[in-house]
């Protein structure tokens, strides 16, 4: 398939925002639960909410560059019923409103006790949009996961680790964002972030190695024999069948060298994954002063290695109507 740099954008962006959020969620969680202190002030989830609703718009921003007609961007929720896009088109917009909620509670101070539980918790409002944004961010990660893994005849995508890995991608940027703006503003809970953002790294690492794995061993259901109804062993196709390029030749193949996509694989696996966690284990170990470049630096690295990741995820998958376009002449 031929990468469109906008739908690149779109699904590193909002997956980024997503993990934020469910960072600050979880933060709040662990306090509730006893497990971690207090928050002191509101800063980080203010700060936090803020940047995870940049990142969530800007690759809503990005969405319509790829799109036909931008004016009718809104008749793609018709079809919820059956679509996993119409889906995410819904849900998106839910859930930056309840991460704009979120931040406006934290920011304006407001936070309502809704109800105690019998040993005496306090479930507030702000608890309440937690629980429901946590909800949406894992509704929208399926949602943008099942677009793809949905496509029978794409195998590369056909399968249930896409989703898991959106899931576990988009999560770690998230969680290493987390940490890096806790350096900035609430430094106490560097640690506890950092230290989630290594172990969601290393499970993305995982699952992403695992598809890799599992498409290098994928087999074409389709030949040029079976695509054109003759049996003989030895077809060599001379001609792709157009005069020039068409719709056909630009968007179902992405026209890089082999070499290309031997080189975008071991660079993709180093800058989303392996220098991300040494950054994360070097900055969760050094004093919280000097941490902050190391931790921002970790994110930036690791944005960057998502994008060629995301690059090749589209790049690899092999639309079985290239068999008609093989050769240009």
């Amino acid at each position: 398939m031929n990468p469109a740099f906008s739908v690149i954008l779109l699904t590193t962006l909002i997956g980024a925002g997503q993990g934020l959020f469910l960072a600050l969620a979880t933060l709040q969680l662990y306090a509730l639960a006893g497990l971690l202190p207090p928050a002191q002030g509101s800063a980080l989830f203010v700060a936090g909410s803020a940047a995870a609703l940049v990142l969530l718009a800007g690759g809503l921003v990005a969405s319509f560059f790829h799109l036909g007609r931008p004016e009718r961007a809104w008749r793609s929720a018709a079809m919820w019923r059956t679509s996993w896009l119409s889906r995410e088109v819904i849900v998106l917009p839910a859930f930056m409103a309840a991460v704009a909620l979120y931040g406006l509670l934290f920011l304006s101070g407001w936070d309502p006790v809704l109800m105690t539980s019998a040993r005496g918790v306090e479930i507030d409002l702000a608890l309440a949009v937690a629980v429901l944004g946590t909800v949406l961010a894992l509704a929208l990660f399926v949602c943008t996961g099942m677009i793809y893994a949905a496509v029978r005849f794409l195998a590369e995508w056909h399968t249930a680790l896409t989703p898991l890995n959106y899931t576990l991608m988009g999560g770690a940027s998230g969680f290493t964002l987390a940490a890096g703006l806790a350096a900035l503003v609430e430094p106490q809970r560097v640690a506890f972030l950092a230290g989630w953002a290594i172990v969601l790294t290393a499970l993305a690492a995982a699952g992403r190695v695992a598809s890799l794995l599992r498409n290098a061993r994928l087999k074409p259901r389709s030949t040029i024999q079976s695509a054109i109804g003759i049996k003989h062993p030895v077809v060599v196709q001379r001609s792709m069948g157009f005069m020039g390029g068409s719709f056909n030749t630009r968007e179902f193949f992405h026209g890089a060298s082999a070499l290309w996509l031997r080189t975008v694989k071991p660079a993709f696996l180093l800058l989303a994954f392996v220098l991300p966690l040494a950054l994360l284990v070097l900055g969760r170990a050094q004093p919280l002063e000097s941490s902050t470049p190391t931790l921002l630096a970790a994110f930036g690295v690791q944005y960057l290695g998502l994008l060629a990741e995301r690059w090749f995820f589209f790049a690899q998958a092999r639309h079985p109507q290239n068999l008609y376009y093989q050769a240009v002449s």
